[in-house]
């Protein structure tokens, strides 16, 4: 009688198989979030601009670009970081079916909430570089420039598009990943890498290496470091008591 094979041990060749699918399933949502992003491009690209605009509002303001490619090869880069954004939670999806199916039951429940949390803190700190930052930081840079005298010519933007969005969507990107913190945090907690009270004791240290961070991703200004550092200290505390919650649990 043949012995029937047990899925969960399934052979190296079966996982392979799966894990292709799954990658084809990702990339074809975001070749569709591209695709759609595309269609919309200059709708994402007028959303992207506004807090320059609204910053700038009843002053004659444009964005130029100077090489014949420059505006459609933006349009593509910004279609596909959008169609990436979009396609975030399937792809997800497709990464959490892989992977589930190797867990017990115990740890799916434990490593759901952190695939739900995932998206939520990217999100937010999206909604915290667009709402908070844009202005503050757009207005800080404005701020250089000199009207025209008699002894000087004027200094005035004449920003260029694809410049303006691929700073736009770093520090997007940027303040998204920083506030997947707690997430990571948490996670390794719960995984016994880490606890409550070696992040405790890291505090300070934690602090600095924050900062850091916070210059390295963030244009060059004290206003967007402080606005990346300030959340990001905030969240490193909630990661301590999480990491207190999970220590519980467990």
């Amino acid at each position: 009688m043949t012995e029937q094979l047990d899925p969960m041990k399934q052979p190296l060749l079966a996982h392979l198989i799966e894990l292709r699918q799954r990658f084809i399933y990702a990339l074809l949502a975001i070749l569709v979030g591209f695709a759609i992003s595309y269609a919309f491009a200059p709708q994402i690209y007028a959303f992207l601009v506004r807090p320059l605009a609204q910053v700038t509002e009843g002053e004659h303001r444009r964005l130029i670009y100077t090489g014949l490619t420059e505006a459609f090869t933006t349009y593509i880069k910004l279609a596909l970081w959008t169609g990436c954004f979009a396609a975030f939670p399937i792809v997800a999806a497709q990464i959490w079916m892989f992977v589930a199916p190797g867990l017990y039951k115990n740890e799916r429940k434990a490593f759901l909430p952190f695939l739900v949390a995932t998206p939520f803190f990217f999100f937010m700190g999206a909604a915290v570089a667009y709402y908070v930052v844009f202005p503050l930081a757009w207005k800080f840079f404005l701020s250089f420039e000199m009207p025209r005298t008699t002894e000087s010519l004027p200094i005035q933007l004449e920003a260029k598009v694809s410049e303006y969005l691929s700073l736009s969507m770093t520090v997007i990107f940027a303040f998204g990943l920083a506030f997947e913190l707690p997430v990571i945090l948490v996670l390794l907690a719960r995984a016994g890498v880490l606890s409550a009270a070696k992040l405790s004791s890291f505090r300070r240290y934690a602090i600095v290496l924050i900062f850091v961070f916070a210059a390295i991703l963030t244009p060059p200004d004290l206003i967007s470091m402080v606005s990346l550092a300030l959340p990001m200290i905030l969240l490193y505390e909630l990661s301590i008591f999480g990491a207190k919650w999970v220590e519980k649990e467990k």
